[in-house]
């Protein structure tokens, strides 16, 4: 029997990007200047229009000074993330 994970919440993802965004007072070109990414890349992954990339939210969390793992959390709003594996 396979059992599927749950859905990713995108839309989760793209709020926590917009709030610690705003946090800061910063506009869409302030983002992209400190993460090296285009505004117009900024504003699909806010608007839900792209996901993005793993490189392109691995800028935005060094640009952000929040660890990736704090971001991608956000996609298991909802139900419960898998356990950590015990050593």
């Amino acid at each position: 029997m396979t059992i599927f994970p749950p859905d990713p919440d995108f839309e989760a993802l793209r709020l926590e990007l917009a709030r610690l965004r705003a946090a800061r007072g910063w506009s869409y070109d302030e983002l992209a200047a400190r993460s090296g990414l285009a505004r117009r890349t900024l504003i699909e992954i806010e608007q839900g229009r792209t996901i993005g990339t793993l490189k392109s939210w691995h800028a935005l969390a060094h640009a952000l000074s929040t660890p990736v793992d704090g971001l991608f959390v956000t996609l298991c709003n909802g139900h419960e993330p898998p356990e950590q594996p015990d050593d």
